[in-house]
């Protein structure tokens, strides 16, 4: 991943991303462009803390944890064309926790009349 694409496109752009995010009261935000072959990605969080390239992709895999692969898989497609069309891909991710499973009392257990 490029640094420098990251310098010249994705910087400056920074407050306004982070705006959005608390706009639409999103977890992060994550940013895509391309030019040449050469691919630079920005993820912002809620805190504004704020992941470059490398840095981006493992925060990105730690806050997907067991879906990074079928996520990345799915959303990809419309990367590539926001790329092509609008030179920026900006996707906005909630964070959903799910409930933890628990047992029903006596689930599994046979009851006799």
């Amino acid at each position: 991943m490029s640094l420098l694409l990251y310098q010249e496109k994705l910087v400056e752009h920074i407050d306004e991303w982070y705006e959005g995010l608390k706009d639409d009261r999103e977890n992060f935000v994550l940013v895509i462009t391309e030019r040449a072959g050469d691919v630079a990605m920005i993820m912002i969080d809620k805190d504004k803390n704020v992941y470059v390239n490398e840095e981006a992709r493992d925060q990105l895999s730690k806050v997907w944890a067991k879906n990074y692969t079928k996520n990345t898989k799915f959303l990809l497609p419309g990367i590539a064309d926001h790329i092509n069309e609008y030179v920026f891909s900006i996707t906005g991710i909630t964070v959903k926790k799910t409930p933890k499973r628990s047992k029903a009392i006596g689930m599994g257990k046979k009851f006799s009349n």
